[in-house]
């Protein structure tokens, strides 16, 4: 590196690393590769993100179709690939069945030239011989770097099974083995994406302190009018988004639904869903505060709503 260069060397832990400082002038001189597009709008190289979500929402069958579409240049929801990109799928949970199963079916909706397939590699703990994984141990980076060393994208599903030895989630500490993980894959030009749980509060599990490096984190969740005959039905709600921005960073709805024995997705904007689920509530006789808590909106919002739906005559008039 050219140009005026502060240099500190650190001793710890029987290892030497070298921290660099450079002068403004310099740094703005220096020639540095922007971020390239893997999956438009919100996923880009060298970017650490996360998606976090209740049990059975659907946060693993996302990943994988991320991980499928990515791998392949394809399409998912809104989000598009611009060309295929090598993928790495570290899974800690489910069984290979399962994982089969829904890859089949994530393939069989979104066909691809053959030879792309070889883009996704799958890790999964029914095809190990010893234990899995636990990226919170400084050990096991040597470990799984052999297989995720030309990758684009790294997927890890999920913190809690694959990041095991950190201490308590709650402890803000107990992130900083991972993060500097993340962070040299990102100096490598890798894009990371965490699969998380979510807790009671609706929020990513443990420490907030895990947001600070995330370039996006996105939150799915099941409707307000949610019941299980649903199938898989939940919102996308992009919680963070580094210069992600109107229409783009929009909440909206997904819904797997079967046609001619494929599984395909329907996509609905959430204000559009939520202008309809208050005219129907409305119908039903519920009061706006009721729809308001019903559906998690402001009392304003539903006033907006039933304000517009009885000018258009879709809200029936009290006798």
């Amino acid at each position: 590196m050219k140009g005026n260069v502060s240099s500190l060397i650190v001793h710890s832990h029987a290892t030497t690393k070298t921290l660099t400082a450079i002068t403004l002038s310099d740094f703005l001189a220096m020639e540095i590769a922007p971020q390239e597009a893997v999956l438009e709008p919100w996923l880009n190289s060298k970017s650490l993100n996360m998606l976090h979500a209740k049990r059975g929402v659907g946060k693993t069958y996302m990943g994988l179709s991320i991980a499928y579409a990515v791998a392949s240049g394809t399409a998912y929801l809104k989000w598009k690939a611009p060309r295929p990109r090598k993928v790495v799928y570290l899974d800690g949970e489910m069984s290979s069945f399962s994982l089969q199963s829904r890859l089949k079916a994530i393939s069989e909706a979104t066909r691809c030239e053959s030879h792309l397939l070889q883009n996704l590699r799958i890790f999964t703990p029914d095809l190990q011989d010893g234990p899995i994984p636990d990226l919170a141990d400084q050990q096991w980076h040597v470990a799984v770097r052999d297989f995720i060393k030309d990758a684009e994208l790294v997927i890890v599903d999920n913190l809690s099974c694959l990041a095991r030895s950190g201490g308590p989630e709650n402890d803000a500490d107990s992130w900083n083995v991972l993060a500097d993980w993340a962070l040299k894959l990102r100096r490598e030009g890798v894009a990371v994406l965490f699969m998380h749980h979510s807790g009671k509060s609706g929020q990513q599990r443990g420490t907030s302190r895990k947001e600070d490096i995330l370039n996006v984190v996105i939150n799915l969740k099941h409707p307000a009018e949610y019941s299980p005959e649903m199938g898989a039905t939940f919102e996308v709600h992009f919680e963070k988004g580094r210069e992600l921005f109107g229409e783009n960073s929009k909440p909206f709805i997904a819904k797997l639904v079967s046609k001619e024995a494929v599984h395909l997705w329907e996509i609905t904007d959430m204000e559009d869903s939520n202008y309809d689920q208050v005219i129907l509530k409305s119908n039903l006789g519920l009061s706006p505060g009721d729809i308001a808590a019903e559906l998690m909106l402001s009392k304003s919002t539903v006033s907006r709503y039933q304000k517009r739906a009885r000018e258009e005559g879709r809200i029936k008039r009290a006798e």
